[in-house]
Order: structure tokens, then sequence, then C-alpha cells
């Protein structure tokens, strides 16, 4: 037991010093070429903390389990918006700019409302509807490179001027996220382990354990990223993770094998919807250019409600 503790507090640890190093390395990289650092956050750091979840769903698509490779997603579009983002606007309140506003945020409502309407409207998403879904996600991508225009936040203006030279930036990026990938899995099997020695059911450790494993990635550089007043890289992480999850990794898991929603309850999908709907409709109520504490804990009641009712389910 307690070798497992200790692998269980050296894999946090891990994942804590990635998170650091993989900010600061990708913050460095954005300020040298110019890229915001809500585009840095959406593809290099939303890629890379959202992998736990592309091999689980790949691995079930594989397997021919769509419950897994579905489940795998939706849980964690849930946990990254409802809980992780939460947690951060209560931290410290997130700037919107105006392209979270007219472009990202909007585009992360139409992708949720379109992956569910494909899921639930016929038999699951066939090789064709995946194909689209990949191309769609290739269509944003690469939209979002070609109209970044970096927006200073009133966070930059404090901002280190030196620079940090591209390879160190691109190897801090690539230690950050070995950290956290490595440190996360270490993390999920020795807490899975420590459950069992206690004798907490199978059930229990799958919806805690492994679902907060697999985001653990997103919330630690979340929160670090907000400690060092890089809001936008966290809303990018967020939102990138949550495309990522549901036009890459579940269009690459229909292109493997066709997906059936079937252990998909009406409740699931529409708390996933939901969590979109939240995040969009913050930009309009209250202080329209943040997500502030009062949207962080309207965020928190709803995911205590599903958790509760997931609970009740089993």
């Amino acid at each position: 037991m307690l070798i497992k503790l200790l692998l269980l507090i050296l894999g946090l640890a891990l994942v804590v010093a990635g998170a650091n190093i993989l900010v600061e390395g990708a913050s460095a990289f954005a300020r040298r070429f110019g890229v915001s650092e809500f585009v840095i956050g959406l593809t290099i750091v939303g890629f890379g903390t959202s992998l736990p979840e592309l091999v689980v769903s790949v691995t079930g698509a594989l397997q021919g389990n769509s419950a897994i490779a579905i489940g795998n997603v939706v849980g964690s579009n849930l946990f990254n918006v409802l809980f992780i983002l939460a947690v951060s606007a209560l931290v410290s309140p997130i700037v919107i700019t105006r392209s979270n506003h007219y472009r990202d945020i909007p585009i992360t409502l139409a992708a949720t409302v379109l992956v569910v309407a494909l899921g639930m409207a016929g038999n699951g998403l066939s090789r064709i509807e995946g194909a689209v879904m990949l191309a769609l996600f290739a269509c944003y991508i690469l939209y979002c490179f070609r109209s970044d225009k970096p927006e200073e936040t009133p966070e930059d203006a404090g901002a280190a001027s030196t620079q940090m030279s591209a390879f160190l930036a691109v190897t801090m990026i690539l230690g950050g996220l070995s950290g956290l990938i490595f440190g996360g899995r270490l993390f999920v099997n020795s807490a899975e382990d420590v459950a069992l020695m206690l004798g907490v059911s199978d059930k229990f450790i799958a919806i805690t354990v492994l679902a907060m494993g697999t985001s653990l990635p997103e919330f630690v550089t979340s929160i670090v990223a907000l400690s060092k007043q890089k809001s936008q890289m966290a809303l990018g992480n967020i939102l990138g993770s949550n495309v990522f999850n549901l036009l890459l990794i579940l269009g690459t898991s229909a292109l493997i094998s066709p997906m059936s929603f079937a252990s998909m309850s009406v409740i699931d999908m529409s708390a996933l919807v939901l969590s979109a709907l939240m995040v969009f409709l913050s930009i309009y109520i209250g202080k329209k250019n943040l997500i502030d504490r009062l949207d962080g804990s309207m965020m928190l009641l709803a995911f205590a409600a599903y958790m509760v009712w997931l609970f009740i389910k089993l």
C-alpha cells in the first residue's frame, strides 16, 4: 500500500511539473512565432492533454466497443467544462477575447450539437460521418491558424519581453507533454490499485478514478496556466480538448469501426449539449467579456447534479 501511495504522489508530481514546463514552453513558442496563446492552447496543448482520451477511445473502437469510445469522450467533455472550466473560473475569472466570442465558443457548441445530432438521429456514427468529422476538424484547425490575430488581454501587459530560443521552447513543450502523459498514467494506475485495496467497486473506480485520470492533464495544465496569468491558454486547452475529443477522436474511432450510441441515454447527451451551451451563454449573461465566478458556480452545480444522477442510475 505504501509503495502504491508513493507512486500515486510521484505521478501527481510529474503531472504538475510537466504542466509547468509545458505552459512556459508553449507561451514562449507563441511569443516567438506571433501565434496567440489561445491557438497554442487549442492545438499543441489541447492535443497533448487529449492523448489519454485518444488512446482509450481508439482502443475501444479497435475492440468494437462503442460504449468505451463514446463514453470516454462524453465523460471527458463534461468534466472539462462543468468541472475544470468551472474550477478555473472560480480560481480566476477567464478573459474572453473577440475571437473567443465570435469563433471559438460558437464552433465548440456547433461541434457538440452536430455530433449529438448525428449519433442520436440515426444508428450512431458511420465511417462516412467519421470522415466528414475529420475533414471538419482539419478545416477548423486551418481556419484558426489563418484567422489568428493575437489579441492583448490585460494579463499580457506585464508579460516579460525576453524571448526563449525556439529549440528550448519546443524541448520544453515535448518534455512537459511527456511528464503529463507518463505522470497521468502512473497516477491513474496507482489510484486504481489503491482503490481496489480499499475494496471500492469497479463501477465507482470507472466513474471517478478513470474519468478524472484521463482529464487530469487538462485540469492541472489549466490551473497552472491560470496561476501564471495565462487564461487564454487555459481556455484554449479546455475548448481545444473538447473539439479534439468530438471531431478528431470520435471521427477517427468511427472511421475504424462505426460507433453505436445505444449506451448513451438522452440525459447523457442533454448534459453534453448543456455543458457547451452554458459556456456559450456565459459570454452573453452578466460580464460579457469574462467567464466569471458565477458562471463557474453554475457549472459546478450542473456537474454535481449529473454525478448524483449517474450514481443513482448505478
